[in-house]
């Protein structure tokens, strides 16, 4: 699957009010979902002596995916296409790279 066609797939699933010029909604979700992989994983290590059977994987990965789908549509929401926002991505931590700074604070060193 292409980011074109998962950005695709996330628009026939869109359901929230004002979608197109709503970014409020899908940031809080993404916030909601990300915090539902925490969760997963701190029960992995409080109820399962942080050992990842497949069951909890698979699970944690469902999150995870949620996690992606709300990604998506915070980048449809500030107008760019989710293949975009991977690019611009790239080309950050392209940067970081040659410039050996992946180590560090701030946003933009």
């Amino acid at each position: 699957m292409t980011f074109q066609e998962y950005q695709e797939f996330c628009e026939k699933t869109t359901v929230y009010p004002e979608h197109g010029k709503n970014l409020i909604y899908p940031t809080l979700g993404l916030v909601g979902e990300a915090g539902e992989v925490a969760e997963k994983v701190k029960k992995l290590i409080r109820d399962k002596g942080n050992v990842l059977d497949e069951s909890t994987r698979r699970e944690i990965a469902k999150e995870v995916g949620d996690v992606v789908w709300y990604v998506c549509r915070c980048a449809v929401e500030l107008g760019f296409s989710f293949e975009e926002v991977m690019k611009m991505n790239l080309e950050k931590l392209n940067s970081r790279l040659e410039r050996e700074k992946l180590h560090g604070d701030g946003d933009n060193r």
